[in-house]
């Protein structure tokens, strides 16, 4: 089975194609380096400001979940790589191609175009997504969003067959990540992204063993997708606030209540 990865160029990344490489052999990694082009305003220099003075934790939570993967996996698997601004590049397509995997896995790209789905690998094309589709969807992180709106029961991961939408492909198939909910910010980030990769994991072995499974998200609940855009400075402040209150909601059980009324895509 001929696998290409394309993923972001980051630890969590870095770490994820680690672990798959152990269990399955990668012929070819595509990274993607993004170059941020976000036009930077007054307002957001202020709240940037606030943020880091008073709202240090959720930053240092992503920051620590990086450091946490980069300790246990700070170089590569030893196979061809290529680093692109763009996922969606005419070199990431040749590569691509040049390959003609099996299967590629995606995790931490920008939205993948019309050219590169047209490469169309005989098993398919995998993405990863932490956070539980259909029900969580959008950026810019999910189980943010899932604290912000009092969305707790909602924390787990998605292993979806890409499509031209935004995490709305058909589901492999979704997991609750485990938690107790006294977890800090920084624990419960590693705890969601190690989940996805062991996630990740499963769905291949699951494969590799030639089983399939394709589920719509239409067949389990229309969902909820949310933009980068919408994470407003409230948001961030809501998120600080709701985290406080997760202990609570886990040891009243409510947890397992809410649960019951949430489809998951086992395998």
């Amino acid at each position: 089975m001929r696998i290409v990865l394309w993923i972001g160029n980051e630890p969590n990344q870095k770490a994820l194609a680690n672990k798959i490489n152990n269990l399955f052999p990668i012929s070819g990694i595509i990274t993607e380096s993004r170059i941020s082009k976000k036009r930077i305003t007054a307002k957001k220099v202020v709240e940037k400001v606030i943020q880091k003075i008073f709202l240090s934790s959720i930053g240092k939570a992503w920051k620590g979940m990086q450091k946490h993967n980069y300790q246990s996996y700070p170089e590569y698997p030893p196979v061809e790589r290529l680093n692109v601004e763009d996922i969606n590049s005419e070199e990431a397509y040749a590569f691509t191609k040049k390959i003609n995997p099996d299967l590629i896995l995606v995790s931490g790209t920008r939205l993948v175009k019309d050219k590169m789905l047209s490469i169309n690998p005989k098993i398919g094309i995998l993405n990863l997504h932490t956070g539980l589709s259909p029900y969580i969807k959008g950026g810019p992180n999910c189980t943010n969003w899932c604290i912000a709106t009092e969305q707790f029961h909602l924390i787990g991961n998605t292993i979806m067959w890409i499509d031209r939408g935004i995490d709305s492909g058909n589901i492999l198939t979704t997991e609750f990540t485990e938690l107790n909910g006294n977890e800090s910010l920084l624990t419960l980030h590693i705890k969601v992204m190690d989940h996805a990769h062991s996630l990740y994991l499963k769905a291949l072995d699951y494969l590799s063993k030639g089983y399939y499974k394709s589920v719509p998200q239409s067949d389990i609940d229309k969902g909820k997708t949310y933009y980068t855009k919408e994470w407003t400075f409230k948001r961030t402040l809501d998120l600080l606030f709701n985290h406080k209150k997760m202990d609570k909601y886990f040891k009243s059980g409510k947890i397992v209540e809410d649960r019951k009324n949430i489809r998951v895509v086992e395998i």
